[in-house]
């Protein structure tokens, strides 16, 4: 064996126990194509309760003989994907239990990657517990446990780790945009973005591991390092990049926190269940009638919010009200938008001494000693109600004051007893909400789970780790990289030592 070729098995030997013996590869999930239970399991797709179709799946290498004894083909199965009606049976007593489209899918052209079936019968609970009860007497068929047909799909390769976490946010979604970001990411949009900056890691890795061992050889091209330090600086900047979004894809995924706060009797119970058009909250001219916090999920504009109704912010002697007060403020520091409710009754006849009422009236509601600074941020809304028991020229000038001053946040006048303005204000609101949420279909796609920020930022840290020692100690800076790549890699669920040989042996002209 010439020394050439000696090199390159030594630097591909190295690599992998490198990798393998790291701690920061162990517990790594990395998906196996040829994953394929012993186990055939069934459960039911579709929703539960009472409906016009139910879907009963059925998946692993029994499928087809499932099939067979269920639908009662004693010949061919069907073709792939297309439907076929049967009369479906117990395959033990022969007793007809429905009547249905019964759908066969070859593996690996299945949702899981293995031979499928899927039974559409009648939606009655007794029809679907007769066949559930059947597939169940049929000898290495068992119930799916929670997730078990996405977890097979993820082994056999057909979805990433992101890409399922988009197919669970698409099952619940209860908005537009929800539903717009989830298929995005069951898309594999994020997935890609983070596969790319996998696959430029797994290059800097390699020529870095190829530098170690061969450079001595002058094997290696003058100024390999010098493109990996130029590469890893502009991951760093992308990925920096990527986790300023300010939470919009999370805050989409979970619902924007809108809070209402403002001083007793300002009508803020008011503003709630006209906003959820409902009665959720106990209207009172007594102050002090909200004591705890009473939330309802509205669909705003098609952006999901979760809007809470507060106590009001007064000093009190009652020990109940106090700590009613203290949970207002603790949500109010929390809200992603707080809706700052003012009784308008309360506000200076002079429009010109408005301003500094409503100054000093958000110091005592937001959590900042520095109210203007909140105040003019995108996260504040005044809401001047019982505008129906202020004189109209008296309003108008307001108004007129109002918009000629800066530093202060949108102020709406709105009357929940006569709706008057709520069109106004529901315009506003949504525009905020929107704001925070962002487009789900424009620009790059957001980050939607705290585990994906989690992990990025410390793929941002270990990337330092390789400036910190690459002039230093190569082997630790090494490190650094290949600590960053197995964050990523845990967010997708793929990356393994073989991928970084590959890079090795197509890259570098070693050992020919």
């Amino acid at each position: 064996m010439s020394p050439c070729t000696w090199g390159l098995w030594r630097s591909a030997i190295h690599t992998l126990k490198t990798f393998r013996a790291s701690p920061s590869a162990r517990g790594l999930c990395i998906p196996t194509r040829a994953v394929c239970d012993a186990e055939t399991i069934f459960a039911l797709s579709s929703g539960h309760g009472r409906c016009g179709v139910a879907v009963v799946r059925v998946s692993g290498p029994a499928s087809s003989m499932v099939l067979r004894n269920m639908a009662g083909l004693t010949q061919a199965l069907p073709p792939p994907r297309t439907a076929l009606l049967r009369r479906i049976s117990d395959p033990q007593s022969k007793e007809l239990l429905d009547r249905g489209l019964v759908l066969w899918f070859k593996g690996p052209h299945s949702f899981t990657g293995e031979d499928s079936a899927e039974f559409h019968i009648h939606g009655g609970p007794a029809v679907i517990t007769a066949v559930l009860q059947a597939l169940g007497s049929l000898e290495g068929v068992r119930p799916a446990e929670a997730g078990e047909f996405t977890r097979r799909a993820f082994h056999a390769g057909k979805l990433g780790l992101t890409e399922v976490e988009g197919l669970g946010d698409l099952i619940h979604a209860e908005t537009e945009a929800q539903r717009r970001q989830a298929l995005r990411q069951m898309d594999g949009e994020l997935g890609r973005l983070y596969q790319d900056w996998s696959y430029r890691l797994k290059r800097c890795l390699a020529h870095v591991e190829a530098f170690i061992d061969f450079s001595e050889d002058e094997l290696i091209e003058d100024g390999v390092l010098n493109q990996v330090d130029s590469s890893v600086r502009q991951l760093e900047t992308e990925i920096e990049r990527h986790l300023k979004d300010e939470r919009r894809g999370e805050r989409l995924r979970t619902g924007v926190q809108v809070v209402i706060a403002g001083a007793t009797n300002a009508g803020k119970s008011s503003l709630l269940n006209t906003l959820c058009q409902r009665p959720a909250a106990i209207v009172s001219p007594i102050a002090g009638t909200t004591r705890d916090i009473v939330e309802t999920s509205l669909d705003i504009g098609g952006f999901p919010v979760l809007l809470s109704d507060t106590a009001g912010l007064r000093d009190s002697s009652d020990s109940v009200e106090r700590e009613g007060v203290r949970r207002a403020r603790q949500r109010v520091e929390q809200a992603d938008l707080t809706l700052v409710v003012v009784d308008s009754t309360q506000l200076p006849p002079d429009p010109q001494l408005v301003p500094a009422f409503l100054q000093e009236y958000l110091s005592t509601v937001l959590p900042s000693p520095e109210a203007g600074m909140k105040a003019a941020s995108d996260r504040v809304l005044l809401v001047l109600n019982k505008s129906d028991l202020v004189p109209e020229e008296q309003r108008e000038r307001t108004e007129g004051e109002l918009r000629e001053i800066t530093g202060l946040p949108p102020a709406c006048f709105l009357s929940c007893y006569t709706s008057t303005g709520l069109e106004d204000f529901l315009t506003v609101l949504q525009s905020r909400v929107k704001t925070l949420c962002g487009d789900p279909l424009s620009g790059a796609p957001s980050l939607t789970q705290a585990r994906h920020r989690a992990h990025l930022q410390q793929s941002v840290a270990a990337l330092n780790q390789y400036h910190q020692y690459r002039d230093q100690d190569l082997a630790l800076a090494a490190e650094g990289v290949r600590l960053a790549l197995t964050h990523l890699g845990r967010i997708t669920g793929r990356v393994g030592a073989e991928e970084i040989l590959d890079i090795i042996f197509r890259d570098f002209c070693i050992g020919k």
